[in-house]
C-alpha cells in the first residue's frame, strides 16, 4: 500500500510538473505574439452615456458632439391694417401705391396693394441686366467689355441708350419673358413698344431682388455679385426712394424709375427697388403711380418705405 501510495504521488508530481511546464511555454508564446495573457479578465468598462442620454439627463453634450442646428427664425407677426392704415395716411390725392418687403433675416413678409399694377419706368433695367446675365452663363461665357460698359450705365447712370442695346440684345420683350420665366416673376409682363411700359407688381419686384441674394435662384454667384454692387454704385443723384428706410452703417444696393404718362395726363410714375442689409436684409420694392409731380412721387415713396420697415424693425 505504501509503494502504491508512492507511485501515486510521483505520478501527481509528475503531472503537476508538465501542467507548470506548459503554462510556461504558452505564456512565453503569448508574450511574443504581442504581450502577457491576463491571469484573469475584469469587468468591462462601463459606456459613456451618450450624448442623446446627456441632454436627457440635463447635462451638457461632451465636446466631441456634434451640434445640433439651431431652430429656423420665426417670422415676426405684424399688425397689418394698423400698416396699411399708415400707408393709406401718406398717400395725397389720386396716387395709387403698393409696396412689399421680404425680411430674408426671419422670414417676415408684407405686401399692400398686391392686385395693383404699374409700369416698371427704368426699375425695369435690372431685369434686363438679369436676363442678359442668365443668356451669358448659358452660352458658357462672361459679359463682353462693350456689355459691362453698357450695363454700367444703364444701372449706376440709368442711361436710356444703354438700355435700348442691351434691350435689343437680349431680344426684346421674348428674351425678357423667357429670363421672368427662370426667375419666378409671375406678375410681370414685357410689352414690344418699349421696355419702360413693361407691367409689374411690387410683390414681383422683390421676387427679383431675392434673386439677386438667393444661391437657389438661376443666376450665378458671380451674376448676383456683378448686379448688386452697381446698383450700390448709383449716381447720387439717383440715390433716394428705399434708400430712406436705411440706417446709418446699412449696405444698400437700389434702382430708381420716374416716368411722366402721357397716359395719365403727364402725372408720374415713381418707383423704388433694393436691397438694405444691415441687422435684418430686406428685399422691398416700393412703386406708385399718378403722383402729381417727381418731388411728391418720391416723397410718397419713401413716407411708405420708412414707415413699413419701421414697423418691420
Amino acid at each position: 500500500m505504501r509503494r502504491a501510495d508512492g507511485r501515486a504521488r510521483r505520478y501527481t508530481v509528475t503531472l503537476l510538473g508538465l501542467a507548470l511546464l506548459l503554462a510556461l511555454l504558452i505564456g512565453v508564446a503569448a508574450w511574443q505574439l504581442g504581450g502577457p495573457v491576463a491571469v484573469k479578465a475584469g469587468p468591462a468598462p462601463l459606456a459613456a452615456p451618450s450624448d442623446a442620454a446627456n441632454v436627457g439627463l440635463g447635462m451638457s453634450p461632451t465636446a466631441s458632439a456634434s451640434p445640433t442646428a439651431s431652430a429656423s427664425p420665426t417670422p415676426r407677426q405684424v399688425d397689418r391694417r394698423k400698416l396699411a392704415k399708415a400707408i393709406e395716411k401718406a398717400v395725397k390725392g389720386n396716387a395709387r401705391v403698393s409696396v412689399s418687403v421680404s425680411d430674408l433675416t426671419d422670414g417676415t413678409s408684407y405686401t399692400y396693394g398686391a392686385s395693383r399694377r404699374f409700369v416698371t419706368a427704368s426699375i425695369v433695367k435690372v431685369d434686363i441686366l438679369a436676363a442678359l446675365l442668365l443668356q451669358a452663363q448659358q452660352q458658357g461665357r462672361v459679359l463682353t467689355a462693350s456689355e459691362k460698359s453698357l450695363a454700367t450705365r444703364m444701372i449706376e447712370n440709368s442711361d436710356n441708350a444703354a438700355a435700348n442695346a442691351l434691350w435689343y440684345a437680349i431680344g426684346t420683350e421674348a428674351g425678357l419673358t423667357k429670363a421672368n420665366r427662370r426667375l419666378g416673376l409671375q406678375e410681370t409682363t414685357a410689352t414690344s413698344v418699349s421696355w419702360g411700359l413693361t407691367s409689374t407688381s411690387a410683390r414681383d419686384q422683390v421676387r427679383l431682388l431675392n434673386a439677386l441674394v438667393s444661391g437657389d435662384g438661376p443666376l450665378s454667384g458671380r451674376s448676383r455679385r456683378y448686379v448688386l454692387s452697381l446698383m450700390s454704385r448709383v449716381d447720387t443723384t439717383q440715390d433716394w426712394g428705399v434708400s430712406a428706410g436705411a440706417a446709418a452703417g446699412d449696405a444698400v444696393a437700389l434702382k430708381n424709375g420716374w416716368l411722366p404718362r402721357s397716359a395719365d395726363g403727364g402725372l408720374w410714375v415713381i418707383n423704388s427697388i433694393g436691397r438694405i442689409k444691415g441687422d435684418h436684409e430686406y428685399s422691398i420694392a416700393v412703386l406708385s403711380d399718378r403722383n402729381p409731380s417727381m418731388d411728391s412721387g418720391v416723397a410718397l415713396v419713401e413716407t411708405v418705405t420708412e414707415t413699413v420697415l419701421n414697423e418691420l424693425s
